[in-house]
């Protein structure tokens, strides 16, 4: 069993997204890299990493330039794996612990590779009067995503649903306000979760459009 309190060694998907701690990140996976990856960790429940692509793109190549990858990102573990064709398949994962990208190497198959160090996980802190607002608008969501008949696999939320607690609720809304790899992943490393979701109403206040992300 892995030693989160020790840095290790763990593949990396690299995404244009970022995965926050008890968020479910869906992914098609048909690549024969990742088909491979995500097929060992499924079989042997374990973690691999998911970490934001801030610059450049992913390629097929390894010897074409590398991207610039994420200083953090969080640990998944595949809660679902169905095949839909022989060499595709849909996955559901959650997130687990927040690390920090110590190193990063591509393997000659194309897979990354990273060195981490988990992250203290966010205390339970309630929510200040000053930023019920957030929460209030996390609930109404979770209202109206129920209310469109969608079984349990397809929401966008695993319960319990801790509309109490600003990690939780700070996660949630970062996870799907239309912000860039850079601001999503500022979000993730700020390791006072009232600090995470006071910048998230901030945002909210300045106009970020939540709806857009919804549909």
């Amino acid at each position: 069993m892995t030693d989160l309190a020790k840095p290790f060694w763990i593949p990396l998907f690299p995404l244009q997204t970022v995965l926050f701690p008890e968020g479910l990140i869906a992914l098609k996976i048909f690549e024969v890299r990742y088909l491979d990856m995500m097929k060992a960790c499924f079989k042997n429940q374990e973690f691999f990493g998911i970490v934001g692509i801030e610059e450049g793109a992913e390629i097929d190549d390894p010897a074409k330039p590398n991207i610039l990858l994420s200083e953090f990102g969080t640990l998944a573990k595949i809660i679902e794996f169905d095949p839909i064709q022989p060499a595709l398949y849909m996955t559901r994962s959650v997130g687990h612990a927040r690390f920090s990208l110590l190193q990063s190497r591509r393997e000659k198959n194309g897979l990354w590779m990273g060195e981490v160090q988990c992250v203290a996980a966010d205390p339970d802190l309630a929510i200040p009067d000053e930023l019920s607002d957030a929460a209030l608008l996390l609930s109404e969501i979770i209202t109206s995503v129920q209310k469109q008949g969608l079984s349990e696999n397809q929401l966008p939320f695993q319960e319990p649903y801790r509309l109490d607690d600003c990690a939780w609720v700070s996660n949630r809304l970062a996870e799907i306000l239309p912000l860039s790899v850079a601001q999503k992943n500022h979000l993730l490393m700020q390791t006072n979760p009232r600090l995470r979701l006071d910048l998230i109403q901030e945002l909210l206040e300045d106009g970020v459009d939540l709806n857009s992300t919804l549909h």
